[in-house]
């Protein structure tokens, strides 16, 4: 098969939550194991350091690869989901994962799919445990998929686990309560390996006290550390929501350094100021245009969308057009509360069967004094925000990864 041939056969013939949903979802690891095993076990063969929470894991995931390339670690990067490239989820010091290598895996598991029957999550997580033992990696930075106790990443044996916050999303899948949700976050803690804390809330600091106590690790709440408000963190991911998760990435810094890492705190401070030269991260907060400024923004969840509301609030225009899809199996009204009553909205659905239809995002959100046109694309939607917008007017496009994907 070419490459793009081999992509579909993987999009096509494996159970993908991005079209399939909650069924999609195996929970448990036999499948990961099972296949880690058929390969020799890549992931025992370098160091790890593995990333959970509701919002932001992606961007301390890129921050702290970001710094480890800068120390010159020959560092390997796991993230989900991709933007525009599948090889977007599997790098190794910024570049991409080859085409060959995704041709040459996926034609050796061919053999084992109908014996095992793995999800395409669980096929790509391995893929990636696979080629960062190829390339001879010393450290990787492995991000969660959903959740954590059950995720497929969770085979591995970290020296640091960090889970950056807790937020209602997935509550289908991870449970209906805060407390539900970081349990299953908190299944990455393991024994004797510490975890960072990046966002401290009293409805579950205990859960995450409880497990660290119980698998006898040292935990680290990040916020609580007042010393790194007292530091100037600059770097190029921009949206202030960047703020909490570089704090985020300076406790993991300093407990890492405290486990025998020789990392310089100006090489880290320069490494955060070149994220998205490092390890070509997009889609957070990121400019597409000037006049009209035009930004695009993967929140999609009340407790991400919260902060990039906040934003643009702060920023200066004379009106604000907003693209916006989600998909259907999101609970919606906690999201569509929180937006703004004088924009003027394209709401739109993107390309994959999970969508929500555009005419029912633009009658519910009628019902919330939100206003404007149904569009059948991504495409259409944002052709017309740009034909109505003025020099001095911002668009926004955000609601769901697969929006701002679509435009990038």
């Amino acid at each position: 098969m070419t490459y793009l041939e081999t992509v579909e056969f993987l999009f096509a013939r494996l159970p993908y939550f991005t079209r399939d949903g909650k069924s999609a979802i195996k929970k448990d690891l036999h499948n990961t194991l099972k296949i880690c095993e058929l390969l020799g076990n890549p992931q025992t063969k370098f160091k790890c350091i593995h990333i959970a929470g509701t919002n932001g894991k992606g961007s301390v995931s890129n921050m702290l690869s970001a710094i480890f390339q800068a120390h010159g670690y020959k560092t390997g990067l796991y993230t989900s989901p991709h933007l525009k490239d599948f090889r977007e989820r599997i790098r190794v010091n910024g570049e991409m994962i080859s085409e060959q290598f995704v041709i040459d895996f996926t034609e050796k598991i061919i053999p084992h799919l109908n014996s095992i029957q793995p999800s395409f999550f669980e096929i790509t997580v391995a893929m990636c445990f696979d080629y960062f033992a190829n390339q001879g990696i010393e450290y990787a930075i492995i991000e969660t998929g959903l959740g954590g106790r059950l995720d497929s990443t969770n085979i591995i044996n970290p020296i640091l686990s960090v889970i950056t916050n807790i937020g209602m999303d997935h509550a289908d899948l991870l449970g209906d309560t805060l407390q539900k949700i970081a349990f299953e976050k908190a299944g990455i803690i393991k024994e004797n390996v510490p975890v960072v804390i990046g966002e401290s809330s009293k409805e579950t600091d205990f859960v995450f006290e409880n497990k660290a106590e119980a698998c006898n690790s040292k935990i680290y709440f990040a916020d609580r550390n007042v010393r790194f408000y007292n530091t100037e963190i600059e770097t190029d991911l921009k949206g202030i929501y960047q703020e909490k998760n570089s704090v985020t990435v300076l406790q993991a810094i300093e407990v890492l350094k405290s486990i025998g890492m020789p990392f310089n705190d100006y090489t880290a401070a320069k490494a955060l100021q070149n994220v998205r030269g490092l390890t070509n991260f997009r889609g957070r907060w990121e400019i597409l245009n000037q006049k009209p400024m035009t930004i695009a923004d993967t929140g999609h969840n009340a407790h991400g969308l919260s902060l990039v509301i906040q934003q643009l609030k702060s920023e200066k225009y004379n009106k604000l057009h907003i693209v916006f899809g989600m998909v259907k199996d999101k609970d919606r009204n906690p999201v569509l509360e929180l937006l703004p009553k004088d924009a003027l909205y394209y709401f739109c659905q993107p390309n994959l069967p999970r969508a929500l239809n555009a005419v029912n995002l633009k009658e519910e959100c009628e019902t919330l004094g939100l206003y404007g046109e149904a569009y059948s694309s991504v495409h259409s939607a944002y052709a017309a925000a740009k034909i109505n917008a003025k020099h001095d007017d911002l668009i926004f496009i955000g609601g769901s990864t697969f929006v701002v994907a679509e435009v990038l």
